[in-house]
């Protein structure tokens, strides 16, 4: 018999301790011995459980407990979660957590101190939820040099967008209707502000790319300023707006690497993935493009890549598995305003004909969009590549010149 823990007992971790009891049979096959839940962590009583002997208010139960060898952080957040996942591992315990905010932040330093003390710090159900990504890209897609990562990363911005695609919704409204759902949190600032899929894409790119990627140094928009109008534009071009997490390696080995609103053609494999599910795309040399798609948060898909990973820790439990990323300072990320991107713009002018004729001669070869019922001295363009420094050039001169511009939005080549 293997003692686990669990600290937290909300959506996550109430799954986590409701796989472990209902599947014992399927979980036995696969290490050969049981797993046993001795601890659960969590402030709040719950008498109606049947694990209801099992909970604890201190800490200090589970780092003294010599007998359980992994414990499942779910509580999310940073403190305590740093601080007890920080001592369980200098401890010899292994950890494995669904928390993406703590591994983003502090997981260079984590798994260190797990390789210092020969014990496992595994994170599968930190970047999409159910759907596997850190196994395939740290073991499956290995022997592949991975130029580029892409994806959609949040199921509340992507639901949202959706309903502003396929049922004419405004933001505000698709909004409600997620929190409605369940979708979206009442406070859903992390997930419309990109700060949600920052936190995922600088995981993977951590682990893609071999050193640690923060999220104070990625550049990060929301969906918050997508009007229907722009739904129409992006439709008139065959495409439609996702928010995509991406980071490419440039060819002097430096990362472009954001999150933004992005224009992506309806032939792509990321166009199609809509509501709350999430797709991850890995560009490979050897495989191409991968695509990893499925729901990417809730409940029991999130629970059950935190039981697998304790199944791992539970076969590891004397070795490690090799899955780390060196610190670093970030000096091997471009600045933002050096990226460059194709983007759709949306200008309004009191005499719309020579305010294009200016954009043309700041732009070049631009590609004018058209959609019927347009609003009154308004236009939208798709410009050529350019860097993002250039592009904010040629948009103070057209502010300077009475030309306002509505919306700015990258077009993705996915």
């Amino acid at each position: 018999m293997i003692e686990v823990a669990i600290m937290g007992h909300g959506v996550v971790g109430s799954g986590v301790a409701e796989i472990i009891t209902t599947h014992k049979r399927k979980l036995f096959s696969s290490i050969g011995e049981e797993i046993h839940i001795k601890h659960i962590l969590d402030l709040r009583e719950f008498p109606d459980s049947p694990l209801c002997d099992r909970f604890t208010k201190s800490f200090e139960d589970i780092i003294n407990d010599v007998e359980v060898r992994v414990v499942a952080e779910v509580m999310g957040g940073i403190n305590p979660a740093y601080d007890y996942t920080k001592r369980l591992l200098k401890a010899g315990k292994s950890v494995v957590t669904s928390n993406k905010e703590l591994v983003a932040s502090k997981g260079a330093e984590l798994l260190q101190i797990a390789k210092e003390n020969n014990a496992n710090f595994l994170f599968e159900a930190s970047v999409g939820g159910g759907i596997p990504i850190i196994r395939p890209l740290s073991q499956c897609l290995v022997a592949n040099e991975v130029k580029e990562i892409a994806g959609i990363l949040n199921g509340t911005t992507n639901f949202i967008l959706t309903k502003m695609f396929d049922e004419g919704m405004d933001f505000d409204a698709a909004l409600k209707l997620a929190q409605d759902l369940g979708f979206a949190e009442r406070n859903p600032e992390a997930d419309v502000e990109g700060h949600d899929a920052c936190r995922k894409i600088c995981i993977l790119a951590s682990l893609a790319f071999g050193k640690h990627v923060y999220p104070d140094n990625i550049h990060t928009e929301g969906i918050t300023k997508i009007t229907l109008s722009d739904v129409k534009y992006a439709a008139s071009n065959d495409c439609v707006i996702k928010l995509i997490g991406d980071v490419k390696v440039l060819n002097d080995g430096k990362m472009d690497i954001f999150v933004a609103p992005m224009l992506i053609n309806k032939k792509s494999q990321l166009a199609n993935i809509d509501n709350e599910f999430n797709g991850i795309m890995v560009r490979g040399d050897c495989t191409g493009d991968v695509v990893f798609y499925g729901k990417g948060a809730g409940s029991m898909p999130t629970a059950s890549a935190v039981v697998a990973d304790i199944v791992d820790c539970c076969k590891h439990l004397k070795a490690r598995k090799y899955l780390f990323w060196a610190d670093s300072t970030n000096d091997n990320i471009i600045p933002y305003n050096k990226s460059e991107t194709s983007v759709y713009l949306r200008f309004c002018a009191e005499d719309p004909e020579s305010a294009l004729i200016k954009v043309k001669d700041l732009f070049g070869d631009i590609r004018v969009l058209s959609i019927e019922n347009k609003a009154e001295n308004e236009f939208a363009v798709i410009t050529p590549k350019l860097s993002i420094d250039k592009i904010s050039d040629c948009l103070s001169k057209l502010n300077n010149d009475g030309v306002t511009v509505l919306s700015k939005i990258r077009i993705g080549d996915l």
